[in-house]
């Protein structure tokens, strides 16, 4: 049998969100700005579109800017990721535009975002564009073919 050395203290315990790792971190990480250009709405994200508050703000934001203008155009260039939830936020985005009559493009999305896009068969459902100036270019040249 072993004795116990009554004089030995046992290691400090953190107290405190440390204890529980619940180190604060921004309570949204995605960012979204609103840009005029001409009769085009740009909504610029940067950051995640993830489940929860990220998806939610994304289709709050773009669902008012529907409201304003029947071209949109929803720049990706600055997500560094998506998930499942935020892949089914891009196509509910685009079952409302098409309800609404409003022309809604993706632009400039990274190689991850991208991958995702053609394994899920999305990219043939989403009107993808390489950059946010191509995209832009796409509505003037839809609007010279129109006048055909």
């Amino acid at each position: 049998m072993q004795t116990v050395d009554a004089s030995c203290q046992p290691w400090p315990q953190p107290v405190g969100p440390v204890a529980f790792r619940l180190e604060k971190e921004p309570k949204l990480k995605l960012s979204l700005e609103t840009v005029n250009r001409g009769d085009v709405i740009i909504v610029h994200c940067e950051g995640r579109i993830v489940y929860r508050d990220e998806a939610a703000e994304l289709s709050r934001v773009v669902g008012a800017a529907f409201g304003h203008s029947n071209k949109l155009v929803l720049d990706l260039s600055g997500v560094t990721s998506i998930d499942s939830a935020g892949i089914g936020e891009l196509v509910l985005l685009q079952t409302s535009a098409q309800n609404k009559n409003v022309a809604f493009k993706c632009a400039g999305p990274n190689a991850l975002v991208r991958n995702l896009l053609e394994l899920t068969n999305l990219d043939s459902v989403l009107d993808l564009r390489p950059s946010l100036d191509v995209a832009l270019d796409s509505f003037r040249d839809e609007q010279v073919c129109a006048d055909c």
